[in-house]
């Protein structure tokens, strides 16, 4: 990649994160005006060469380093930061990367833009109630699955709306989700599943109990929405106490031998959540080609929140109301027949649902 299209990489995040990451917005935008720090992103593998890898990086050692200048402008580390438009940022920027420009280069080299957003529970626990009812105790294969957190989701607490709370009241971690249009099945009669077992499988899974890996799951997860990343160091914490089953292994290859571990304890339920966008158009058929031969022989059930404008090998609704928003989508097999529900546009992170 030439260094011209890393530079207006830098550019486009600053204006894209605007409204909604001010300070994302102010970082991306003073890397651009700079090549001492942009090329930085050159050190990573050509299909990482992502402005939100070089953010998660600086945001990892500022974690590291919380006493730092630049920190006083993290909203998730200080409780009155400065604001993003502050001039002195981005020279405060320059000096705290360059003095370790070492470490940066190298956290780009190794580290894969990861993010295991928890919020995405609440857009997946009414799909898996559906399946419940239909087909009784069910098990969990969450594909993509970072450090496995979403398998976590029987342990968390949901509010929809302002009903009342659902799932374990004891918890931690509390969900919060507005919904617009009518469930398929109403929310009031929403139960927990009785998910008797999950399984994660990542290509470079992340090891929570490993404090710099750690780390670098927090980093991923931008700065300005503090409410996030609290949430997910409290579910880090959870995970921590009974660590989630999680393999390394390809998305693809993985299915036959994880779905057969899993369909001896329940009805196999499988999971992606802004995953699938990162593998390439051909890996993306052969993942739904891999489901429909596992599906001769035995029932299973996928629930699917992805784009369609990023996946459009998968069975997304014909009539998106938006390509670049996250479509909910249920897709089942029963006695090898395969059947399709498009249940909802979404929130990437899971804040909202909007009902079909």
């Amino acid at each position: 990649m030439n260094d011209s299209e890393l530079a207006r990489r830098f550019r486009d995040s600053a204006i894209q994160s605007a409204p909604r990451a001010p300070l994302n917005a102010a970082l991306a935008d003073a890397i651009a005006r700079r090549p001492n720090l942009w090329s930085l992103l050159g050190e990573a593998p050509t299909e990482q060469q992502l402005p939100v890898l070089l953010l998660a990086a600086i945001h990892h050692l500022v974690l590291a380093d919380p006493d730092h200048r630049l920190a006083r402008w993290y909203p998730n580390i200080t409780e009155s930061p400065f604001p993003a438009d502050d001039p002195r940022l981005a020279a405060t920027l320059e000096t705290f990367v360059m003095e370790r420009a070492d470490e940066v280069r190298s956290l780009v080299r190794t580290r894969r833009v990861q993010t295991n957003e928890v919020g995405r529970c609440a857009v997946l626990l009414p799909a898996f109630g559906m399946i419940g009812d239909e087909v009784g105790p069910v098990t969990h294969l969450d594909v993509g699955t970072s450090a496995g957190l979403n398998l976590l989701l029987p342990r968390f607490a949901y509010r929809y709306d302002d009903r009342p709370l659902i799932g374990d009241h004891t918890s931690s971690v509390e969900l919060e989700c507005s919904t617009r249009g009518t469930a398929p099945t109403p929310l009031t009669d929403l139960e927990m599943p009785n998910v008797r077992r999950g399984c994660g499988v990542d290509l470079r899974p992340i090891d929570i109990s490993d404090a710099d890996d750690a780390r670098w799951l927090e980093a991923c997860c931008w700065p300005d929405q503090a409410d996030r990343f609290h949430r997910l160091r409290a579910a880090i914490e959870l995970a921590r106490a009974t660590p989630p089953d999680v393999v390394q292994g390809d998305a693809v290859d993985s299915l036959s031998q994880s779905i057969e571990r899993l369909s001896t304890d329940g009805h196999p339920v499988v999971t992606t959540t802004w995953a699938l966008n990162y593998l390439p158009p051909d890996r993306r058929t052969a993942f739904v080609d891999e489901l429909d031969r596992l599906a001769e022989h035995t029932d299973l059930s996928w629930i699917s929140a992805e784009a369609p404008a990023l996946t459009p090998e998968l069975p997304h609704a014909v009539d998106p109301v938006d390509p670049h928003r996250t479509e909910l989508t249920l897709v089942t097999w029963r006695a090898g027949r395969r059947e399709v529900r498009h249940l909802a546009e979404t929130h990437p992170h899971g804040y909202w649902i909007h009902w079909r």
